[in-house]
C-alpha cells in the first residue's frame, strides 16, 4: 500500500490533485476538505489510501491522518463506497463526522448528498462504538507537524499503547531530553509508561 506521497502539486482541482514525486506523477482523488488545505500550497504531503477494483486502481489522498482514518472507517460500512465517503468528507470535517456518528445525529448525516435515513442509521450503528473507542484526532494536535514526534507516536500506538498516553509520554520525554532520535525517543517514552 502507498501510505503517503510527498512532492509537488502539479495540478489541483477540488476533486483531483496530481502529485509529482521525483518525476512520477500520481493522480489522487481528494475531498473538498483536503483541497481547501492545499489550494495555496505548491508542494506537500498527502496521506493516501489505494483502492483496487477489478477495473481500476484508485488513489485517494488526505491532508491529515484523521481524514484518512475517517475515510477508512466509512468505506468499511456496508453500502458506503469510496465516492460516498469522499463526498461525506467534503461536507464535514473528520471530527464533525465522528461527533455526529457518536452522538447519533442522523439528521446531520442525512444532509449529505447520497446519504438517506437508512444509510445514516447504518453509519451510526456500525461506527459509533469504533469511533468512541478510537476518537478521531483533530488537526490541532500538538504533534501534527513534527515528524520525529509523529513517527514515535505511530510506533507507540502500533505497539498497542493508548494514543493519549503515548502523546503524554512523548511530551514528557522530550521535556527532559530534547535532542533524541526516533528510536531513543520511543525507548525512553516506553519507560515512562
Amino acid at each position: 500500500m502507498i501510505a503517503y506521497l510527498k512532492g509537488d502539486f502539479s495540478k489541483k482541482t477540488p476533486a483531483v490533485v496530481h502529485v509529482d514525486v521525483q518525476g512520477v506523477g500520481y493522480e489522487v482523488q481528494i475531498s473538498l476538505h483536503t483541497y481547501s488545505k492545499i489550494q495555496n500550497l505548491d508542494k506537500g504531503i498527502l496521506f493516501t489510501a489505494l483502492l483496487i477494483r477489478e477495473d481500476a486502481h484508485i488513489l485517494y489522498g488526505f491532508f491529515d491522518q484523521a481524514e484518512k482514518d475517517m475515510f477508512l472507517h466509512l468505506i468499511g460500512v456496508s453500502g458506503v463506497g469510496a465516492s460516498t465517503a469522499r463526498v461525506m468528507l467534503s461536507y464535514m470535517k473528520p471530527e464533525e463526522l465522528a461527533n455526529a456518528i457518536i452522538h447519533g445525529d442522523t439528521k446531520s448525516l442525512e444532509n449529505i448528498k447520497g446519504i438517506g435515513k437508512k444509510s445514516a442509521e447504518r453509519l451510526v450503528v456500525e461506527l459509533r462504538d469504533k469511533l468512541a473507542k478510537h476518537p478521531v484526532e483533530s488537526n490541532n494536535s500538538a504533534l501534527k507537524n513534527n515528524t520525529l514526534q509523529q513517527d514515535s507516536l505511530n510506533a507507540l500506538t502500533a505497539l498497542g499503547i493508548n494514543r493519549q498516553q503515548a502523546v503524554k509520554a512523548i511530551e514528557k520525554t522530550l521535556e527532559q531530553y530534547p535532542d533524541l532520535s526516533v528510536e531513543e525517543l520511543i525507548k525512553l517514552a516506553l519507560r515512562t509508561l
